[in-house]
């Protein structure tokens, strides 16, 4: 079993980080470099949570080993055995061997250094850049990072000359990467505390409120009035920046240089507006005998990155329309299904999406309806007051940890206690479960914050490149911190334990922290303490209350702005609504009048056929006898004639006779046809 779990979790991470990126990104329409690297970005970071519990275990079996070679021991088998006190040490079933963890740790904390600082940003600019070429994307993407790497080198370049100006400094090169490690963890927890203390209390209110059916229908329509004003927005924006496209693409023709760049803009707009400026490029037009401008490439290059943006914002909001409506029909339908007398779960409209037998099976009408009805809200209760006492023990731990003697953090408590009996697979669970805890409400808050409609994770393929890259950025430069946070919280950081003990493989690589002590003796110790004050300001939504006197419209209870755009948004969905089921209406009549005269009309259609098969023959059959003067080969013909005259001509009521049927006629005419 050596290694055998270090394997098993690198392989289970990378399809986690896959399926969470297949969700979020669309892998046939984004550039592959970008998937690829916002792959590695999520992938490292996820797979620094999943493994440092691991090495907590082998950290607390190396301690053990090195209390028992300090005195006079035997060996047996998978344990060693402590003489005196007759101790023994066993070694854990994910024990890694030496030597592994710091080479993994190094390795992946660097890589992902390197993707935070350098790779991501560069290629942010990269895929923003509306530039035709990959040479012109690089020179863009080089220009825009001149400033944010300049800063840097500015920044590391002044403090190497006051190093080596200064003579009390003597730093090598250890600690020149440590102050590195350091200054990066800085801004990081910096940021961790601002979005844990947010994600704390958030996440165990949101379920808390999902037991809640009036509340969740009651946010789905104020979304619902938003994302309509959004997605108007968008339709708009997208009909301004094809007008453009139009103009330019009619202005220039085949034969201009930069008709290439045209139609690479062209490629990016949808293929309705495609058909419709298409109409026009066929004429060819000297452009040297032209007085007017032309646009020039600048000009072209700012237009592509607008179409590529309004396209992708267009249809985000398209495809988010449609899932919003879904959800507020399936809520509608769960406060109908709550009275209902058979206990059976009822839907107004079937689900497009073809669902798979086996959940057909099992999830009957019947379980849906005690599951949404009775079970649900329940349960979502339940783990509201789970994830509160966690949420509880975080805030303590955080302003206590600091603390060694008496041990208050809790999780320090739950360590130590089962380090006493080496009791390994308590120690990685509950390992395990403190760090994935504050690791979604990190990481659920990155995926919920939205920086007006440039940083945006959406779900269902609609998230740009530019954000999938931001959220590879922010996900490298919070898990170094988050990491050294929960060791500090289960005091395995020989720096806040003040211990003299093995520090495990990843503070190993981190470096001493005492080489900048105002950091390590004071930001921190005493700045997560600030999470007290976050969670406070997220209980009363104090966030949310200066956003909506700001003029963004946020969902609060008491706003009568939430009211109003509550109203529009029921109005909308139930517009939505009401076509949704005119149009099923008119699928069903469809369906009953095929089904009904189906039948009647293919045979209708045969006999039709085998009369004229029959004509056809009988007309080859006769080719050589004399013709009549109005054969029934031409008959038909020539009596579409004398009808369309009949209905030119005006009508003689003074006539002697009136044929119904002007061929009855002796001299195959009819009365008053004389023009004919």
């Amino acid at each position: 079993m050596s290694g055998a779990a270090l394997g098993l979790e690198i392989v289970f991470v990378f399809f986690l980080a896959l399926f969470l990126l297949h969700r979020y990104g669309d892998f046939k329409k984004q550039h592959r470099l970008v998937i690829v690297a916002t792959l590695l970005a999520w992938y490292l970071c996820f797979l620094i949570v999943f493994i440092l519990p691991l090495d907590v275990s082998t950290t607390i079996y190396n301690r053990c080993k090195l209390a028992v070679n300090s005195s006079p021991a035997e060996s047996n088998g998978s344990y060693v055995t402590l003489a005196p006190s007759k101790q023994k040490c066993f070694k854990p079933w994910s024990y890694i061997p030496d030597g592994i963890m710091p080479i993994f740790w190094r390795v992946v904390y660097w890589t992902s250094q390197f993707l935070t600082w350098i790779l991501l940003p560069f290629m942010q600019s990269y895929a923003r850049s509306g530039g035709f070429s990959i040479t012109g994307k690089i020179k863009t993407a080089l220009i825009e990072n001149a400033i944010y790497y300049g800063t840097y080198l500015l920044i590391f370049g002044a403090f190497l000359i006051y190093v080596a100006v200064n003579p009390k400094f003597n730093l090598q090169w250890n600690q020149l990467q440590t102050i590195g490690i350091a200054a990066a963890n800085t801004w990081g927890l910096f940021l961790l505390v601002l979005l844990l203390g947010y994600g704390l209390v958030e996440i165990p209110r949101s379920h808390w409120n999902g037991a809640k059916r009036g509340y969740l229908l009651m946010k789905t329509y104020f979304k619902a009035a938003k994302l309509m004003t959004e997605k108007a927005d968008a339709e708009e924006n997208l009909e301004d920046v094809m007008e453009e496209v139009r103009k330019v693409s009619e202005s220039i023709k085949y034969n201009h240089p930069l008709r290439k760049c045209v139609d690479t803009i062209l490629k990016k707009c949808p293929t309705e507006y495609q058909e419709r400026m298409g109409r026009n490029m066929d004429d060819y037009e000297d452009f040297e005998e032209r007085q007017n401008s032309y646009p020039s490439e600048k000009s072209l290059v700012k237009l592509h990155k607008q179409v590529i943006y309004s396209v992708q914002r267009h249809r985000r909001t398209q495809v988010q329309w449609q899932i919003l409506l879904e959800q507020a029909f399936y809520l509608e339908d769960v406060a109908k299904n709550e009275t209902s007398a058979t206990r059976q779960f009822v839907h107004t409209f079937q689900s497009q999406e073809p669902e798979n037998k086996i959940v057909q099976y099992f999830y009957t009408p019947t379980v849906e309806w005690y599951w949404e009805c009775l079970l649900r809200p329940w349960f979502y209760r339940v783990l509201a007051v789970v994830l509160a006492t966690f949420s509880v023990i975080v805030v303590w731990s955080e302003c206590t940890f600091f603390s060694t003697n008496p041990v208050l953090s809790l999780f320090a408590v739950f360590i130590q206690l089962a380090e006493k009996t080496y009791n390994y697979i308590y120690i990685e669970m509950a390992c395990f479960l403190t760090i994935f805890f504050l690791s979604i409400c990190v990481y659920s808050t990155v995926f919920r914050i939205r920086v007006f409609n440039y940083y945006y994770l959406a779900s269902h393929h609609q998230t740009d490149a530019y954000s999938l890259l931001f959220s590879g950025m922010l996900f490298c430069r919070l898990t170094p911190p988050l990491c050294l946070n929960f060791l500090g919280l289960t005091h395995m950081d020989a720096t806040i334990s003040h211990r003299d003990a093995q520090p495990t493989a990843y503070t190993s690589i981190m470096g001493s922290m005492r080489v900048l002590s105002f950091i390590a003796d004071g930001f921190y110790i005493y700045y997560p303490m600030l999470v007290v004050i976050l969670c406070i300001a997220t209980y009363f939504s104090l966030g949310t209350r200066c956003l909506n006197l700001l003029g963004f419209q946020q969902f609060m209870g008491d706003s009568e702005m939430t009211s109003d755009l509550i109203d529009e948004g029921k109005e909308l969905i139930r517009r939505e609504k009401r076509k949704r089921q005119r149009q099923e209406e008119g699928e069903n009549r469809r369906r009953e009048w095929k089904e009904r005269y189906g039948n009647r009309e293919d045979s209708t259609r045969n006999r039709v056929v085998h009369t004229e098969q029959k004509e056809s023959s009988f007309s080859e059959t006769n080719t050589n006898r004399p013709l009549s003067k109005y054969t029934r080969s031409n008959g038909r013909t020539e009596r579409d004639r004398i009808e369309l005259l009949q209905d030119a001509e005006p009508l003689d009521f003074n006539a002697d006779s009136i044929n119904d049927d002007p061929l009855e006629s002796d001299s195959g005419r009819c009365s008053g046809c004389t023009y004919f």
